[in-house]
């Protein structure tokens, strides 16, 4: 497969996001079980563990995204040497031109969504050894610059968060900018001419509105970060709503599909 081919699929369901982020995970960390059976998929997609939101897909619902990603080229049915069901396994490294260690980095995200690059690094560790934080960046930089990664300020900022870029535009997960007061860089001020000190040490009242407005200012930033962490919250609130509202009308399909009504 030539490289003009690969990295060209930029979009997945919800669904087909966690059904293919649990097989490169199981891939990586329990290769005995891997291929996956349909049922094998559907308790790693509702595991408690390592997995945000926590779901509840029916085997019928991980089936239908086996096959979506089967066709696009993601997932291969397999058949095992004495083996009665069908098998799965992922074709990222088909598809996708990243590293071992960046096909990690990208099942993490698939599986939990937005994290601070150290958590990644330690969850993502558990399938390819990624030896510093410096390994980790320069990853997350290959990727973003690839157009599958995106955070919401510089990964060398204290806080920063970072998530793969798989979402549908409904979805409307574009990270924001981040607001990081608590390491913004230390400037210093300018020289005043010796006019102005004389103004400003003759007038204690001017001193006393420059720290007012200073505080305000402090203020301002501090109800700014807090606005910013709710919305975020809220964002991820809608999220699990959105996507246990995807899977209501998923098995009312399936079912209306059954009935003949579809």
């Amino acid at each position: 497969m030539s490289d003009e081919e690969k990295n060209t699929i930029r979009q997945l369901t919800r669904l087909q996001r966690r059904v293919l982020g649990t097989l490169m995970e199981k891939g990586f960390t329990t290769p005995d079980q891997y291929p996956m059976t349909v049922k094998g998929a559907m308790t790693g997609c509702n595991q408690k563990s390592n997995r945000d939101p926590v779901t509840e897909y029916s085997e019928a619902e991980v089936a239908d995204a086996l096959e979506q990603l089967r066709q696009l080229g993601l997932v291969g049915e397999v058949f095992t040497d004495g083996g009665r069901s069908a098998r799965y396994r992922h074709y990222m490294r088909h598809k996708f031109d990243f590293s071992e260690s960046q096909h990690a980095i990208i099942c993490e995200l698939l599986l939990r969504g937005r994290q601070q690059p150290g958590e990644l690094r330690t969850r993502a560790s558990r399938m390819v050894r990624i030896e510093s934080q410096e390994q980790l960046k320069s990853d997350l930089q290959s990727l973003a610059d690839k157009g599958f990664v995106q955070s919401n300020g510089a990964l060398e900022r204290r806080g920063v968060e970072v998530d793969h870029t798989f979402y549908l535009p409904k979805e409307n997960m574009k990270m924001a900018a981040g607001n990081f007061v608590d390491d913004e860089p230390a400037t210093v001020p300018a020289a005043e001419p010796p006019a102005a000190r004389a103004v400003a040490s003759s007038s204690p009242v001017s001193g006393s509105s420059s720290a007012t407005a200073s505080a305000a200012a402090r203020t301002d930033e501090s109800l700014m970060f807090a606005l910013n962490a709710q919305f975020d919250q809220m964002k991820r609130q809608v999220e699990i709503l959105q996507n246990a509202v995807d899977t209501i009308r998923q098995r009312l399909d399936r079912i209306e599909r059954e009935l003949g009504m579809g």
